[in-house]
């Protein structure tokens, strides 16, 4: 039984097969902010507002509170534990191999499944230009929406990775660039259609309520339901901590990072609800697959909805970059420490892992081309609960355990912050349907039993 709890040692000491060091705070500020501001806001506010109505807007606000928790305790963790890996490696550290297991399982679901959202949300954009070229319109969707693949959604994959493979300095800098392509456009949507706002669309603010309840049509509504589902819109600055051992810093910059990124979308995610149920009754985007664009259109603007369709298109990939990124290194990370092949552990000579980036990218592929959009955000957000449960908890376990020691970034009001993010979170799982919890679970149990039967054997990062 004592077995099922060793701990990681970290050594932090250059390493064969260690990731090259090549990212200072700005490209970590860049990398949150381009995982963070992408499909939650530019396609989820749509599915948000089908479930809330124009108290989507709290939807937010809920939901980027418990994220400020979690990013407040990621940012302590990352900066004692500067090691790739992120809340897989804190657990493993912190509290034991068992459960750093089920974080880590956990956190192959939510990255995977972040990356075909994301890929999804980004065909939405690209496939009405598409289709005006005579692109077929069985190849713009999967076939639970009646085409027969995702085909702008598996090509787009494939040129992330493939741009990752290429060298992480040189993607993250061009990730910097692509942000502030998304930025402009978010602040021209909000110039354009601020205008439009007209306080009747408000009313009524709260039509499904405030907990998860059931509707007449079975589908679980409500400003809480709402907020499980969007919570994926503020998520991403944990892809930032798998980047600790790539940064030449650690210590300062993921703190930087972490909290300057979650702070910054916030503040534009609010502005963004703010005015687009402002601007057009929610009923006429719930549900749309790129209701800014929609929203645009709908007040007059429709070359404004192209630019900002355009936009999308070639700034969404930045969400892909820092999820697919986190998502190799999380892989990659397990395979070091033996609980998955280690042969998936190799660097290229730029330093970076291009093997189970490019088995990570095959894998999104196919579930972005065959699945559809909210039932992928919604199992995403289960895995990343877990993750930021553990985290919190590692947090408040140092605290108890290593009150002295260093901390480059403390958490204030640390004994509030981590209790906050757990039970938050834990309301959060419980708002999601119970289809995705059910799914999470069984996901899981599969993880447990792959543990049992191969990892537990293998693992050689445990002292």
């Amino acid at each position: 039984m004592a077995s099922l709890f060793r701990k990681k040692i970290v050594d932090l000491t250059p390493q064969a097969n260690a990731l090259a060091r090549t990212l200072s705070w700005p490209h970590l500020v860049a990398l949150g902010v381009g995982a963070i501001v992408g499909t939650g806001i530019l396609t989820l506010i749509g599915v948000g507002a089908g479930l809330a109505g124009p108290s989507v807007i709290l939807s937010f606000a809920i939901a980027g509170a418990i994220c400020a928790c979690a990013a407040l305790a990621y940012a302590e963790m990352a900066t004692m534990i500067p090691a790739s890996g992120s809340a897989y490696t804190y657990s493993y550290v912190v509290i034991g191999e068992l459960i750093a297991w089920v974080i880590g399982w956990s956190l192959i679901l939510e990255y995977s499944l972040v990356v075909s959202t994301v890929a999804v949300g980004w065909s939405g954009y690209a496939a009405p230009l598409l289709t005006q070229y005579g692109f077929p319109v069985a190849f713009t969707a999967g076939p639970a929406l009646g085409g027969v693949v995702n085909a702008p959604a598996v090509f787009i994959i494939g040129v992330v990775a493939l741009l990752l493979s290429a060298g992480t300095k040189e993607s993250a800098t061009l990730n910097a660039v692509l942000v502030v392509v998304k930025i402009v456009a978010l602040a021209v949507f909000v110039a354009v259609a601020l205008p439009a706002f007209d306080a009747a669309n408000l009313h009524p603010f709260m039509p499904y309520g405030f907990p998860k309840a059931p509707g007449a049509d079975g589908v679980d509504r409500g400003v809480m339901a709402a907020a499980a589902i969007i919570f994926f819109a503020f998520y991403g600055f944990d892809a930032i901590s798998t980047a600790a051992e790539e940064t030449k810093n650690p210590g300062r910059d993921l703190a930087i990072g972490i909290v300057g990124s979650m702070v910054a979308c916030v503040a534009i995610y609010i502005l963004v609800a703010v005015t687009a149920v402002g601007a057009l009754s929610y009923t006429r985007f719930a549900g749309s697959a790129e209701p800014l664009a929609l929203i645009l259109r709908e007040i007059g603007s429709p070359k404004v909805a192209v630019f900002l369709g355009a936009s999308a298109v070639i700034a969404l990939p930045t969400v892909l970059l820092a999820f697919l990124f986190g998502q190799s290194r999380i892989f990659f990370t397990m395979a070091r420490d033996g609980l998955l092949p280690q042969s998936l552990a190799t660097v290229s000579k730029r330093g970076a892992p291009v093997r189970i980036t490019l088995i990570t990218a095959a894998i999104v592929a196919v579930l972005a081309g065959l699945l559809p959009l909210g039932e992928i955000a919604a199992l995403a957000n289960a895995g990343t609960l877990a993750a930021f449960v553990a985290v919190c908890a590692c947090m408040l376990i140092m605290r108890r355990r290593a009150p002295d020691a260093p901390r480059t970034f403390r958490t204030p009001a640390a004994w509030f912050v981590g209790p906050a993010g757990i039970l938050g979170c834990l309301y959060l799982f419980l708002s999601l349907p119970l289809r995705t919890e059910l799914y999470f679970l069984a996901w899981n149990a599969f993880g447990l039993l792959v543990y049992f039967v191969y990892a537990r054997r293998r693992a050689v990062a445990t002292g």
